[in-house]
């Protein structure tokens, strides 16, 4: 099975001191109440074909009874499958997922005959690095841009009908590889089905649909059973899943959530292979999401100073006073 680039790297746990974390601050994800999933959490929606993927978040948020609710990057309104939707406070994540590796199930029609080995032999030309102009209806400017296909496997050759599984870089037009895959064969091709079964760290696995969300949501409200709707709703941390962590001491905790820089003294633990300018998740020693940040040292840096910057915070998600300050020696 092919993966996105993020599900290739061999991240281990580097130990950088010994620290434990006290049972009187913060909570386990897991034991998070239903109330605060709600305003945390996230639910990835399986997207019907039809609503645009703004409706759908517009759909999560009265199902929920919420104010607010932003999904993790734009479906056409034919397109079915995966559709993050953070909720409440949860809504800044979505930052981290639009950038995330998408991957799609993809239905070509050939408008010509075409002789199998030729389709499969230009196929592998579109791997790697390919050059795109965005359509005439997309939200972005219309100019070349390059992106990356890491991937491209054909499941079935039916006739003009070609199905193919992509995994592609954040903002690959697949109706536009379609036409382009076309002409390199010779012929005119369309897209005829799509369905997204990745966006980052979310993929089928963990689909819910909008009817089974509202029934969980009943269900919690007149039944006070909260299972059906802790099924639904991930917590925010499985949103980084994608993204290399660092685990903080209790103490390192506060000043984080007023948006101080990390620095080396403050690190229990970490994930190897990061480097300078990638964003990572920072966490505490009870895997709580704190904040999001660009890394200033490499994981192998971080591990040999003592001292130094580690990462500047570009998000914060931890509420300011979830865990204590440290006391100042007299």
């Amino acid at each position: 099975m092919s993966k996105l680039p993020f599900e290739e790297i061999p991240r281990t746990i580097l130990v950088k001191k010994e620290a434990k974390t006290s049972d009187k601050f913060g909570c386990l994800p897991e034991q998070r109440p239903a109330e605060k999933l709600l305003d945390t959490g996230i639910v990835n929606i399986d997207k019907p074909a039809g609503p645009t993927s703004h409706q759908v978040s517009a759909y999560v948020k009265q199902i929920l009874k919420l104010n607010k609710a932003g999904h993790s990057g734009t479906l056409d309104p034919n397109v079915t499958g995966v559709l993050a939707v953070a909720l409440g406070k949860s809504t800044k994540i979505v930052q981290a997922l639009l950038t995330a590796g998408k991957e799609y199930v993809c239905i070509m029609h050939l408008h010509n005959e075409v002789p199998e080995g030729k389709i499969r032999n230009v196929l592998t030309q579109f791997l790697g690095a390919i050059k795109q102009l965005p359509p005439l209806k997309s939200a972005v400017k219309r100019q070349v841009r390059e992106r990356i296909i890491y991937y491209l496997d054909i499941l079935e050759i039916d006739g003009r009908d070609v199905l193919f599984r992509v995994g592609c870089e954040a903002g690959t037009y697949i109706r536009k590889l379609c036409t382009d895959i076309g002409k390199k064969i010779g012929t005119n091709a369309h897209m005829a089905e799509l369905r997204r079964t990745k966006a980052g760290p979310f993929n089928e696995s963990t689909l819910s649909s909008l009817q089974e969300l509202h029934d969980a949501y009943i269900f919690w409200k007149e039944d006070k059973n909260e299972a059906p709707l802790r099924k639904c709703i991930q917590s925010i941390e499985h949103a980084v899943a994608h993204l290399p962590k660092i685990w903080v001491t209790d103490y390192t905790v506060e000043p984080l959530c007023h948006g101080a820089a990390l620095n080396v003294p403050g690190i229990a633990k970490l994930e190897s292979d990061a480097q300078p300018e990638d964003v990572v998740a920072i966490m505490s020693l009870k895997n709580e999401l704190i904040a999001l940040g660009t890394l200033k040292m490499s994981s192998e840096d971080i591990m040999q100073k003592e001292k130094g910057v580690v990462a500047l915070i570009d998000a914060v998600f931890m509420e300011p006073g979830t865990y204590p300050k440290m006391q100042k020696k007299v």
